[in-house]
């Protein structure tokens, strides 16, 4: 079953593409050092000094002895003490040896080497989609009871058969720098995406259909410093493929898509 997409902030398909690349690519600033100054060159000026001629800078000895009476003593060696070696306490010098441990780190993104199945939805006008293996399933969103102390993007809980279900406000977790009253008023959430075997459900407007895609078919993200949660950007329709155990944590820790962990 096919739906056709609705207006939303990414009913230009352009708009849409060069906002998916930009989740993908890292922006790293490069801090440009500025280039040194060149050195002042230091040129030594030579200064004349005035200095008498050798024959005035010099007096002869017998005139120094007729100014200054000096006693001739005779000249007695001083007695030669004999000290006593100083005893060094050789004391053993332990090094305390630092282990620094090695940093955290981050498990490599697994990538499927098969085909797979993945379902797309819609929200807002972005199309996502969720392979099968991670889609805990799919429910009509009903009445939602929202909780206070709770972030934003928390729309509330929502029983379905004794089971609490946490229901995400999609739009609003994934594109917090776009949401406004304008689109959360267009907004027109049905259902129900279930994460894995969470209690985790995204809200969303609208089911697509379900593809088979292979491995080569996705632009697969390397990096998990920033957006975990997006485990790559499927080339040929344009949506982000989600990483579910990464998406779930970040639901976990209250965080949003441009949250740091």
């Amino acid at each position: 079953m096919i739906r056709a997409m609705s207006k939303g902030v990414f009913a230009n398909e352009e708009v849409m593409e060069e906002y998916l690349n930009a989740l993908l690519t890292e922006e790293v600033d490069l801090a440009v050092a500025p280039a040194p100054k060149a050195q002042e060159k230091v040129v030594a000026k030579e200064i004349a000094r005035p200095y008498a001629p050798a024959a005035e800078r010099v007096k002869p000895v017998e005139e120094l002895l007729k100014q200054v009476e000096i006693p001739v003593e005779p000249i007695v060696p001083p007695t030669p003490v004999v000290e006593e070696p100083e005893v060094i306490e050789q004391t053993e010098v332990v090094e305390e040896l630092v282990v620094t441990p090695p940093p955290p780190t981050t498990p490599e993104k697994e990538i499927p080497v098969e085909d797979f199945q993945a379902l797309y939805f819609e929200v807002a006008g972005l199309v996502l989609a969720v392979p099968l293996t991670e889609l805990g399933g799919i429910h009509n969103l009903a009445e939602v009871s929202p909780l206070f102390g709770k972030p934003k993007w928390f729309k509330g809980l929502m029983i379905h058969r004794e089971q609490k279900i946490n229901v995400v406000d999609s739009a609003l977790w994934v594109m917090p720098e776009k949401y406004n009253d304008e689109l959360a008023d267009s907004l027109d959430y049905k259902y129900l995406i279930m994460l894995g075997d969470s209690n985790w459900g995204l809200a969303c407007e609208g089911l697509v259909n379900t593809v088979t895609m292979a491995p080569e078919d996705i632009k697969w993200r390397t990096s998990d410093s920033k957006r975990p949660w997006l485990a790559g950007l499927v080339k040929e329709k344009m949506c982000a493929l989600l990483d579910v155990k990464q998406l779930i944590q970040l639901l976990n820790q209250g965080l949003n898509s441009l949250d740091k962990k």
